[in-house]
């Protein structure tokens, strides 16, 4: 049982084994924020994708709860990028520039 691809999953004294998670590793940006709407795979309801804040998880839920209650609306954190529901990239790029980042709005 020398194989890589072998491991225990079940003991009968402890039960069910989970190995512990590694931790995801953002990659690094180039220091600017981009902003882009996206439509594709949520049924034609657009969203805004903020990518490239350099912050840690906390950091990041709490400035997209900041960019929520400013908007007005609804959004979520997803693997490292903000996501903000509607089209709100002009609201969006004058926040982020207050904050100091260097913003560019992306795609179409």
């Amino acid at each position: 049982m020398a194989d890589n691809n072998s491991r225990l999953v079940y003991s009968t004294e402890t039960g069910r084994i989970d190995e512990p998670k590694a931790a995801v590793q953002r990659p690094k940006g180039d220091g600017i924020v981009r902003i882009q709407r996206q439509t594709s795979g949520r049924k034609g309801k657009g969203v805004c994708l903020v990518t490239g804040v350099d912050l840690p998880d906390a950091g990041l839920e709490k400035l997209a709860a900041e960019l929520k209650k400013k908007c007005g609306c609804g959004g979520s954190v997803k693997e490292g990028v903000i996501e903000i529901q509607g089209d709100k990239r002009d609201l969006l790029k004058t926040l982020l520039e207050a904050k100091g980042l260097k913003v560019k709005l992306a795609g179409g």
